[in-house]
């Protein structure tokens, strides 16, 4: 998580950069991000926040947005698939049974109940996937009520990257403005290292 945190934060910092080197790829970069984001959001206690901040820094509030909602839904499609063909690895009671109280006075696997463990940070994303698997819940069931609270949560997270990327490059631009007309006003020494020319050797 730590490292993913990092890397949202290099992109934040480098985006022109960054930018410059997705547009090479063309339009191959915007389904690169979605599955990128879907394989990521389906693995169990996955932990999508840096990515959403990311697609913010590169690919604006509004587009970064879609990005994330295409994958959320594709994520939520596999994470059942997978869940289906392996339950047996996942101990769902254990996981139940530590649920806060007023979780549990919802039924088992209902709409309710899926809404609100995925309210929970660490591993309620991944509760609501194994259980709407482990008790058939329908398909459709599960993807909306997984996008219900992920969409919003992740579009939040996707402006944040975009404004303060928008903030940190207009701050480096403002200091280097200042910088320049501080020196011009102020003549701040300027140093010049030139290579010394060799002088002609003595005539003998």
């Amino acid at each position: 998580m730590a490292a993913s945190f990092l890397l949202a934060f290099w992109v934040i910092r480098h985006q022109p950069r960054v930018e410059h080197e997705i547009r090479t790829i063309g339009f191959l970069a915007y389904p690169m991000a979605v599955a990128i984001f879907a394989l990521v959001a389906s693995a169990p206690f996955s932990v999508t926040d840096a990515l959403a901040i990311m697609n913010g820094a590169i690919f604006g509030p509004v587009t970064g947005t879609a990005v994330d909602a295409v994958g959320l839904v594709l994520a939520a499609l596999l994470g059942y698939w997978i869940n289906r063909h392996a339950s047996r690895l996942f101990d769902l009671h254990e996981y139940l049974d530590r649920l806060p109280a007023w979780v549990r006075r919802f039924p088992v696997a209902s709409p309710a109940f899926l809404l609100a463990v995925r309210v929970i940070p660490g591993f309620g994303g991944t509760v609501a996937t194994a259980t709407a698997a482990s008790f058939r819940v329908p398909v459709w069931v599960h993807v909306w009520t997984m996008c219900a609270i992920a969409i919003p949560v992740c579009a939040l997270l996707t402006i944040f990257g975009d404004r303060v990327t928008v903030a940190v490059h207009g701050y480096e631009w403002r200091a280097g403005n200042y910088a320049r007309h501080y020196c011009r006003h102020h003549r701040c020494p300027h140093f010049h290292f030139r290579r010394n020319t060799p002088t002609a050797p003595p005539s003998s």
